[in-house]
């Protein structure tokens, strides 16, 4: 008996009218791309273990599928090393390569390998699949899309603004309310600084990551496991808790920080972003929000995220600057800035409010009853014409009953159907049938072509 067929747990099928609503959200984002000058690059599924690992942190580096290599990946590892069972030792003796875990670490390797070739700034965008093994749980699977949209080269506080329109027009012709939160990693290292906690400017971000998550007592209590003193604690508090207009927060961190030259250029660089979009006609809310660390260790400067407001989910959107990172490839002092749109989650948005327009799911415009040879002969050239002119049509391929043909392009939710028996055909013409209100009127081609249109 055979085995009942599967997939990888955290792996997904997706059929025709998924793939219609997951195009509808990823032509929407590559068009708004391409209205700021990016264009679109792709790197391959697996890159070698030496680009991924320790790009990450420990967790990440946990998370990288590993790919066995070909052959007898045995024949160079002693009966020693084996009985050992030392998983990370065996993996880098079996394992040279891994699939990717996320974009941003690729696209860096690919500026480098390719900088002669790059007109700087480079704006780049990539929708590809990406793999972490993960948890599978809802909302979160071991293989998912990303869309990112990065520019290198360019130091100019400009590219962060424009990034943020994008955000901004995305979800506006997405349909869907959002808050873009931004904060500045400048600023929590000043924050660090002046609480006389430096050296722990990672165990701080990445605790106050969570005050969402897991409220700010828990948040206390992991300062608290970090080595964080009760005074350094309670320094902490009002800045995590700060209220008020992005202006306000703004000049009471200002004072916060006024010993911290770092933390200060934070705040200069958030002001000139914040000032800079009230110019310009923002259909979602900016919030300085400076509990938003975001958990990877290679931003340097402004970092942003995004949450919808009208169904609960995690960011939707996310990214930030990280100056150092094509630095790890030998190539210091390579700025950049970018974003990444969570397509899965997105999805999930649209589905929970019911936001994809009518006509952006549908196949086909119209079907072609089959009745016979002659009637097949007759509808062809139409079909045809009907296709030149930019509309989705089909002739169904088989004569069988018009029940069978009508169920098809009810499943289908094909709103018109076109019959062409002796009567139409004696009189060079067709009918058209309005699937939804049931209508049915004689038409000649081009009649037919507006009709429909």
């Amino acid at each position: 008996m055979a085995n009942k067929p599967s997939i990888p747990k955290g792996t997904r099928d997706f059929g025709p009218m998924e793939m219609a609503k997951r195009n509808y959200i990823l032509n929407t984002i590559r068009k708004v791309y391409e209205l700021y000058g990016f264009q679109q690059i792709e790197t391959p599924a697996q890159e070698t273990l030496q680009t991924l690992m320790g790009k990450y942190g420990e967790e990440g580096d946990k998370l990288l599928f590993k790919i066995l290599n070909s052959g007898d990946f045995l024949a160079k590892t002693s009966d020693e090393e084996l009985n050992g069972r030392n998983a990370l030792h065996l993996a880098s003796r079996f394992c040279e390569k891994g699939l990717r875990y996320d974009l941003t670490v690729p696209f860096a390797r690919y500026v480098v390998m390719h900088r002669e070739e790059l007109q700087l700034p480079f704006k780049r965008y990539q929708v590809q699949p990406v793999w972490r093994a993960d948890r599978p749980q809802k909302g979160r699977y071991r293989e998912f899309y990303q869309f990112d949209g990065d520019v290198v080269g360019s130091d100019s506080l400009l590219n962060e603004v424009e990034l943020m329109q994008i955000e901004d027009t995305v979800f506006s012709q997405l349909s869907v309310r959002v808050q873009i939160k931004i904060n500045n990693r400048k600023i929590l290292s000043g924050i660090a600084e002046v609480i006389g906690a430096a050296d722990k400017i990672v165990d701080i971000t990445v605790a106050i990551d969570k005050l969402d998550k897991i409220g700010i007592d828990n948040v206390n209590a992991e300062l608290r496991q970090e080595g964080l003193s009760e005074e350094q604690i309670e320094k902490l508090q009002p800045i995590i808790l700060l209220e008020g207009t992005n202006d306000e927060k703004l000049d009471t961190i200002a004072k916060v920080l006024k010993d911290s030259e770092t933390g200060l250029k934070g705040v200069e660089e958030t002001r000139f972003i914040l000032n800079t979009l009230k110019q310009l006609d923002m259909k979602n809310e900016m919030q300085l929000d400076l509990t938003l660390a975001r958990g990877l260790n290679y931003y340097t400067g402004a970092i942003f995220e995004v949450k919808a407001l009208d169904t609960p989910m995690g960011s939707i959107s996310g990214g930030g600057r990280y100056d150092n990172l094509t630095g790890i490839f030998g190539m210091p002092g390579l700025s950049g800035v970018g974003i990444s749109f969570g397509v899965d989650r997105i999805y999930d948005v649209l589905d929970a409010l019911n936001l994809y327009p009518e006509g952006s799911l549908q196949t086909s415009r119209v079907l072609f009853i089959n009745f016979g040879e002659k009637e097949t002969a007759y509808c062809l050239p139409v079909v045809a014409k009907v296709r030149q002119s930019g509309i989705r049509a089909e002739l169904f391929p088989d004569t069988a009953k018009m029940k069978k043909q009508m169920a098809y392009a009810n499943a289908k939710q094909i709103p018109f159907v076109v019959l062409a028996g002796d009567n139409e055909i004696a009189k060079g013409k067709l009918t058209l049938k309005n699937m939804a209100t049931g209508e049915q009127m004689l038409v000649t081609t081009e009649e037919l072509i507006e009709r429909i249109r």
